[in-house]
């Protein structure tokens, strides 16, 4: 209003001199230049908003992608690391009702600036514990390390190693331990993560509410899908980030790359996951910049004036009538906290608010937990790299979902779906979607052949108890642990845990290149004279790069097919609430979504994929690492069997929805007429412009919630 009150001075100090004629077009002028600068405003705002999503969405599916990185890195279980991911929701839910209340009085544009300056900073923190824990220690035999001195992997007797080497190599782990017992490192990442979550609050809820407030009312959809829509290209940068820095080594710039032993597909590789953070960070700052320079209210455009609630009016009242606006104002606040609780109940009451509420939590509860660990699921059941796993997810699986969701949008406008259709096409898409998920239980792979693990030193299972067979007649004779992780793939196409436990007494090379003789375990099925092997693991199977390619296939259509519901679904759930509700209703849901899915959800399936290690790697300083290697079919049977009992327990709850509708429909229409009583539904008055309003607000959120997935 200061640039009116200006504007206005400036007309009657030019209406003096100039003649009446001349003065109409001044005043027509600055109306023009009002209108102008008002579009311009928010159309830079709008391009900094849009920033501002592409950046948060990016680091968020980054997280995703170096989820198995992180695990690696800091020897972590799979639970440890869901804790990890869930802490983004704790740190947004911590200051959510105050932002939301509190942020709408004060200067929206610079608390969202401020709050991606938190972001940065929380994106900077989780990438610290790389430049203070030191250079990241693989499992290796020393002979495998460029070194002068011979060594036998197969050690009978400790008089073979030179004293000075196992003195030089107990000096160094006794060295590290020290400093390593007292690092718990990932908690940095933690905060870093709940830091996060904190600075991400203020984005959507300001950032929509103003662009809401100060564009063209018939632009205002276009603007916020605008958006969304940028919002939806970060995740694809963030996985195909993650899969560029997985290529490089954790320690890159640091070491000599050339002695670096290990491949990209060793369960022991590390990629640069911090690089990601860094550029991820810059990101965010860069993207919080503009927001300190835009003003704290917009002119408001011509078509929105006349239709300013009585509370925006007492914003440009005179000066003694303020007092009375304000009192006024106050009174209105208090009698709507006196109806909170009743609304509460009218809510609560709403059988089919409800029913759908829970059929949302625990679909969430399926597909963000799905979603977490389908890296680590690609690439334990498939045998791919971190690398490649990330790129298929951000090029193909991203795409899938956005389409869907666009897709779901236009088959409700193009066919002038009602809420009875709406709750029938959530359904069909839930129902098919969760069927063609089961059909993925017939393309996996199936466990490498580890002698000791899935395979006996004979070439058969072994019974029950694993750690006892580790130890056959042909390795008696060395001095081998049980702990350690270094595999060797035989020629006999059998991974063995570690040169010693094969029965190799002789090497030659060094680094990749090493190559193992005399190995007395190797080929004892077959020929004596196969007794050599090579650093590494075993490839899986051959059948194995066709399941992959048929399990992307089946992935990328189950991504589409259930995204496309995601639209109608949520046009339901706006659609049987009263008007006066609508807000209320919003926030249970989404304070719902992220307390009873977003945070249980990946810690929980954390916890059951660990039930399915076979081999736990060993920290230096004893105590249980992060897990080496899964058994195959036990993972697939608990991630996709997890997965598809949540998706029908929801599907059951969908049904229950769409039999409440039908029992309140009348034959001769689908659309529900309005009851105010029961919280039924709206009119076919209302179904015209659903998708300027209520599929603008899905668009804010099926897309975040998804993609960043």
């Amino acid at each position: 209003m200061e640039i009116s009150s200006k504007e206005n001075t400036h007309f009657f100090s030019n209406n003096t001199v100039l003649p009446v004629d001349r003065s109409s077009f001044k005043s027509e002028s600055s109306a023009s230049k009002e209108k102008q600068s008002c579009c311009g405003g928010i159309k830079i705002f709008l391009g900094a908003l849009s920033f501002v999503y592409f950046a948060k969405a990016l680091s968020g599916s980054y997280l995703k992608s170096t989820i198995t990185q992180i695990e690696r890195r800091f020897d972590i279980p799979s639970s440890l690391v869901g804790v990890i991911d869930g802490s983004f929701e704790i740190g947004n839910l911590l200051i959510i009702i105050l932002v939301s209340y509190f942020g709408a009085k004060l200067h929206r544009p610079r608390i969202i600036g401020a709050g991606c300056l938190i972001m940065s900073a929380g994106t900077f923190l989780i990438a610290m514990p790389q430049f203070f824990m030191g250079r990241y220690r693989y499992e290796r035999f020393p002979s495998t390390i460029n070194s002068t001195v011979s060594i036998s992997p197969c050690l009978q007797d400790k008089s073979q190693t030179p004293l000075s080497a196992l003195e030089k190599s107990q000096a160094k782990i006794n060295a590290g331990c020290e400093k390593e017992a007292g690092s718990s490192m990932w908690i940095y990442v933690l905060l870093g993560n709940l830091l996060r979550g904190i600075g991400e609050t203020p984005i959507q809820p300001l950032g929509i509410a103003y662009i809401d407030d100060y564009a063209v009312e018939e632009n205002a959809a276009l603007y916020i899908g605008c958006v969304q829509t940028v919002a939806i290209i970060g995740p694809i940068f963030g996985f195909l980030l993650g899969s560029l820095c997985a290529k490089l080594y954790v320690d890159i710039g640091f070491v000599d790359l050339d002695s670096i032993t290990i491949s990209p597909k060793d369960v022991q590789w590390v990629g640069a996951w911090w690089l990601g953070y860094l550029i991820a960070g810059v990101i965010s700052v860069l993207a919080g910049i503009p927001f300190w320079f835009l003003p704290k209210h917009l002119p408001k455009p011509e078509s929105r004036k006349d239709s300013s609630t009585s509370s925006e009016h007492c914003k440009f009242i005179i000066e003694e009538n303020k007092d009375q606006c304000t009192s006024a104002w106050q009174q209105a606040k208090l009698a709507e906290m006196a109806k909170f609780l009743p609304s509460l109940k009218n809510l609560f009451g709403n059988p089919v608010y409800i029913l759908y509420l829970c059929a949302s939590i625990i679909q969430f509860n399926s597909l963000i937990g799905m979603v977490t660990y389908k890296p680590k699921y690609i690439e334990q059941q498939y045998g791919q790299s971190s690398s490649k796993t990330n790129f298929v997810i951000g090029l193909i699986n991203i795409p899938a979902v956005a389409f869907g969701i666009f897709s779901g949008g236009l088959i409700m406008k193009k066919f002038g779906i009602g809420v009875l259709g709406a709750a029938k096409l959530s359904l069909g898409s839930s129902f098919f979607g969760y069927l063609l998920l089961l059909s993925l239980f017939a393309m996996g792979c199936e466990n490498s052949d580890v002698a000791g693990l899935t395979v006996s030193y004979h070439r058969t299972r072994p019974m029950s108890d694993y750690k006892p067979a580790l130890f056959s007649e042909c390795n008696s004779g060395c001095s081998c642990s049980k702990d350690d992780w270094d595999p060797i793939c035989g020629e006999d196409g059998v991974t063995y845990i570690s040169a010693c436990l094969a029965g190799c007494r002789a090497s030659s090379g060094t680094g990749k290149s090493t190559v193992f003789f005399n190995c007395s375990c190797v080929g004892t099925s077959e020929s004596s004279q196969s007794s050599s092997a090579v650093v590494g693991p075993c490839q899986k199977g051959n059948e194995c790069p066709k399941m992959f390619l048929y399990f992307l296939i089946i992935s990328v259509i189950t991504s589409y097919t259930l995204s496309v519901g995601g639209t109608p679904g949520y046009i339901l759930l706006l659609r049987c609430i009263k008007p006066h509700l609508k807000s209320f209703a919003l926030g249970i849901y989404t304070l719902a979504i992220r307390v009873l899915a977003g945070i249980p959800a990946p810690v929980y399936f954390g916890v059951a994929i660990d039930t399915t290690c076979l081999k736990w790697g060993s920290k230096r300083c004893g105590g249980r690492g992060a897990c080496r290697l899964y058994d195959s079919s036990a993972l697939r049977y608990v991630y996709l069997g997890l997965t598809l009992v949540l998706g029908t327990v929801s599907i059951f709850f969908s049904t229950a929805v769409l039999w409440v509708l039908r029992k309140r429909s009348s034959p001769q229409d689908e659309t529900l007429s309005a009851n105010g009583e029961r919280g039924a539904c709206g009119t076919k008055s209302r179904k015209d412009n659903f998708l300027n309003s209520d599929q603008l607000i899905q668009s804010a959120y099926w897309p975040e919630k998804e993609t960043r997935l």
